[in-house]
């Protein structure tokens, strides 16, 4: 048995979550349901202009990576935090939720700081992201350990991480010791415009490499440059061995082996959409990882991501095993 069920790469963020009006979003430039990428100035200027906010430690594999160790998976998480304020509130978060965390920190006299998402949350529960990377653009290939990767069963890769300078050596360093060692690749496709900016790096990385692909309907529509959903989720299946995409209330489609399921939504008033797709991988993955056929582990990823959408915040708040029980898939 290896040491690590699902070690996660990503950006290590803080999500700061505020409640906001279509208004706002329109008065400052901000692109609605998108993750758009700010500079520091930009970050600053923009946490000033909103109301009461949350701070979260965040980052979308850092919240799957979670949601694993939520549920007791053997699970590490690899991202890049400064020794400051918000990166101890990271470093502590991941590690009080069951999580290794080893990534080395930048240091004090670094320029950066600590990425942080300032997520503005409008009325309709949708997410509008407005991201300053910080120091965890800058993970290198030497912030991978070879070792640890190689004792994983599964690595989770963040798409979002495909905008750093050296994230394309850091993934294929952890791919060549995580599929030596007999492990497997997922990733996740994490937004459209992240797609688009990325599409032939993504392309060859999945076709080359990945084993398990997550995506959303936007982002699976991008990456195959089609407005046939259907037709997108063939073209996935033919990439990769497992598909999961999601589709909002209208539950995911899992695709593998030449079959297709379609597993519905759990009914669930929207507080906060942030994590949905994060949670659904994280369950999903603990599900398949223990045992369970791919429509049971659909069935725990959306049950997570109705928990999650619940409140605010990208992270479980409710024993997701007890909600399992509930409703009779373990």
């Amino acid at each position: 048995m290896k040491m690590f069920q699902v070690v996660g790469i990503g950006n290590a963020m803080v999500d700061v979550l505020a409640h906001t009006d279509e208004g706002f979003l329109t008065d400052n430039g901000i692109g609605k349901g998108i993750m758009q990428l700010i500079d520091m100035e930009r970050a600053v200027d923009l946490y000033g202009r909103i109301g009461p906010a949350k701070e979260i430690s965040g980052g979308s594999a850092a919240n799957t990576i979670a949601g694993v160790a939520h549920l007791g998976g053997r699970t590490a998480y690899v991202g890049k935090v400064k020794d400051d304020q918000l990166g101890a509130i990271f470093v502590h978060d991941m590690r009080a939720q069951g999580a290794v965390y080893e990534t080395a920190l930048a240091p004090k006299d670094e320029a950066q700081e600590t990425g942080r998402c300032i997520v503005l949350v409008t009325p309709d529960g949708e997410r509008s992201m407005n991201t300053y990377l910080g120091v965890t653009e800058f993970l290198t290939p030497a912030d991978i350990d070879e070792a640890q990767m190689a004792n994983a069963e599964w690595i989770y890769l963040e798409g979002y991480r495909f905008d750093g300078p050296e994230s394309h050596q850091a993934f294929a360093k952890a791919i060549a010791a995580c599929k030596g060692a007999g492990g497997r690749v997922s990733i996740t496709l994490s937004d459209a415009f992240c797609v688009e900016r990325h599409r032939d790096a993504f392309r060859r990385m999945i076709v080359e490499d990945v084993n398990f692909l997550f995506a959303n309907r936007a982002e699976i529509l991008s990456m195959y440059q089609t407005e046939d959903f259907d037709a997108a989720l063939k073209a996935a299946s033919k990439d990769v061995a497992i598909v999961a995409c999601t589709d909002s209330e209208n539950g995911a489609h899992i695709l593998s082996g030449g079959e297709h399921w379609h597993v519905p939504a759990v009914p669930t008033q929207i507080v906060d959409a942030t994590g949905a797709g994060d949670l659904f991988a994280g369950a999903f993955l603990w599900g398949m990882t223990n045992g369970h056929d791919l429509q049971t582990a659909a069935r725990m990823g959306n049950i997570a991501a109705s928990e999650v959408i619940s409140h605010i915040g990208a992270r479980p708040e409710t024993d997701l095993k007890a909600l399992f029980s509930e409703a009779g898939v373990i």
